[in-house]
């Protein structure tokens, strides 16, 4: 992978001097190919990597085919309702058996040589079973190959390739707290809605993870949609007072969180109000804040109706619950590539006016044709091209507020989230972490 020289450049790829508040990452991690290489053997095969929501599969039958970690995989349930995930590839020849996005079917059809599979991957049939030596018929082997670890907290499902890995929860660390707080939205659970965005970008994957739950760059990348709402709303945003917009936690084993409370100008389904949604949009927004407390408690139902939190799970999986809720996974093409998937999770009993309003801002921000990401992507590509320079110019820079990290409560605007990203990343990559 690396040879010694190479070695030790990646060992001291992060340098960490909380002691002169010092935090930096050489650049050349976004860069070099072989880090690629190591980051899908030392991260990618061995943590845990969001699958799909449980909604999704919300029928014996379902099945939802997509790439996780770079591998094809069906997540489905089987005619007894069992959940499952199954590497997309023929035992026979390695084909994809199943080519569609998702759907229902009681079984699978290689479309090479016609080798067919039960909902749960037993092998069912062979054109030309004769052909075959006695022991190659029904044998366990030619079934559907299932990844090696299936879990589920609170709805949603994870996937590690790793056989030996520990627990989900424990992983999870504290961002349990806040899958919890996301599937509290509604009373009846949660749901993905139909269709995702998906799209891509010219740069490195761990650029996003980084950006995902950055305050300090808002203002400036993002000042084209604060006048926008502004300018709709009259609303106004100060997210540069220090103490006063809300905290970044670092949650263990490389998740975090940046969260405020009642301090974003935008409205949220659930359920925080806006003029313009009329005195009726209010009306509602109080009704589910009332049931809510009488749910969950007065305190609880104020974090999850009046609060914003973005929540990073180590390594590629972002939960928005901003002005809606996004669930959003990337994955790595190469060293200046990666793809994008992103879906909207709602209430299953919200209202047709508050799912409205959700699909409105999940396209209006964070959509590939909303103000924030493609300000976001430009930013993105701007850093992997100036990484041309990296020779000259060495080290990214991550040291804001690292001498109050270990405070009360983190700035929003710090960079504690990412230095948690890298912490993780750094120990895994060089083995002294598994």
């Amino acid at each position: 992978m690396f040879d010694q020289p190479a070695s030790d450049w990646l060992r001291d790829s992060v340098r960490d001097e909380k002691s002169r508040g010092v935090f930096r990452v050489h650049r050349r991690v976004f860069t070099e190919p072989g880090v690629l290489a190591l980051e899908r053997e030392r991260i990618f095969d061995r943590c845990w990597l969001y699958l799909g929501h449980v909604s999704e599969v919300a029928e014996p039958g379902s099945f939802v085919a997509r790439k996780v970690g770079g591998r094809p995989l069906i997540f489905n349930r089987d005619r007894s309702g069992a959940m499952h995930a199954f590497f997309n590839s023929c035992p026979h020849r390695g084909a994809m058996v199943c080519r569609e996005r998702q759907g229902r079917s009681n079984g699978f059809v290689c479309p090479y040589h016609g080798w067919s599979f039960a909902s749960d991957g037993r092998l069912t049939g062979q054109p030309l079973p004769e052909s075959y030596a006695p022991d190659l018929r029904g044998d366990p082997s030619l079934n559907l190959h299932e990844v090696p670890k299936l879990a589920e907290f609170r709805g949603f499902v994870f996937v590690n390739f790793d056989g030996a890995a520990d627990s989900l929860e424990n992983y999870l660390a504290g961002a349990c707290e806040y899958l919890e707080i996301v599937s509290q939205h509604g009373e009846a659970g949660m749901e993905i809605l139909p269709g995702s965005q998906s799209y891509g970008a010219r740069a490195n994957w761990k650029l996003l993870q980084e950006n995902s739950a950055d305050g300090y760059h808002a203002n400036t990348t993002h000042a084209t949609y604060f006048a926008y709402v502004k300018a709709r709303d009259g609303a106004v945003l100060n997210n540069y007072v220090r103490g006063g917009f809300g905290r970044v936690r670092d949650l263990g084993n490389g998740h975090a969180v940046s969260e405020s409370v009642g301090a974003t100008p935008w409205g949220r389904p659930v359920a925080r109000w806006i003029p313009p949604w009329g005195e009726a949009g209010k009306a509602e927004c109080d009704a589910i804040q009332r049931r809510m407390a009488a749910r969950l408690g007065e305190e609880r139902a104020e974090i999850i109706c009046k609060g914003d939190r973005n929540l990073l799970i180590f390594p590629n999986l972002v939960v928005n619950d901003i002005m809606a809720v996004t669930v959003r996974t990337f994955s790595p093409v190469a060293p200046d590539r990666f793809e994008v998937e992103a879906w909207a999770l709602a209430p299953k009993d919200e209202s047709a006016f508050m799912r409205d309003m959700r699909l409105r801002s999940f396209l209006e921000f964070l959509g590939p044709a909303g103000f924030a990401t493609p300000d976001d992507v430009e930013m993105l590509e701007l850093c992997q091209q100036g990484y041309a320079a990296c020779s000259a110019v060495e080290w990214n820079d991550l040291s804001r507020g690292v001498l109050d990290e270990d405070g009360p409560a983190p700035a929003k605007q710090d960079e504690l989230q990412m230095r948690a990203f890298w912490r993780r990343w750094h120990s895994l990559m060089t083995g002294a972490a598994r």
